[in-house]
């Protein structure tokens, strides 16, 4: 498996203006530390079930952090009242969902899942209505904006 097939992208909602995060935001904002983004909206992560293939890959590749101690990291914050854990969704096709309707969002997804998006958004582009409502104006800009990893 080369790693372009293997690619794993960070999305967030078409509104969030951060193009690109540093490692350490990003570790940040996924063990719940960093709350808000820079313009001072909130930050809603979603992930995976923690079974799932593609987050123990995130949060061993993106994360440089076990998946076992992410939990262990969410439920601390659960249990003592400090914090909340991140929204759980089933599928990825779930997660681009939620990521989508929430302002602020930020979630991870397979460059192939994002490939598939993509397509379907520029299919869909053709084929709109001369009406537009609020959503549409929002998924016409990008269903999702990927962001950027740097070291």
């Amino acid at each position: 498996m080369t790693t372009q097939v293997a690619a794993i992208e960070v999305v967030t909602h078409p509104q969030v203006t951060q193009s690109s995060l540093t490692k350490s935001q990003l570790r940040r904002i996924y063990t719940m530390r960093q709350l808000r983004w820079s313009d001072n909206h909130a930050i809603t992560v979603f992930v995976l079930p923690s079974q799932h293939e593609l987050h123990q890959r995130f949060a061993k590749e993106r994360l440089q952090i076990f998946p076992y101690q992410l939990n262990r990291i969410w439920h601390k914050l659960t249990y003592s009242g400090l914090g909340v854990a991140p929204t759980i969704v089933k599928s990825e096709q779930e997660l681009i969902q939620a990521v989508t309707k929430t302002p602020g969002a930020i979630g991870y997804i397979s460059e192939a899942t994002l490939v598939l998006l993509r397509q379907s958004n520029n299919d869909s582009r053709s084929q709109e209505p001369l009406h537009m409502d609020e959503e549409s104006k929002v998924s016409s800009q990008g269903v999702v904006n990927v962001v950027k990893i740097k070291d």
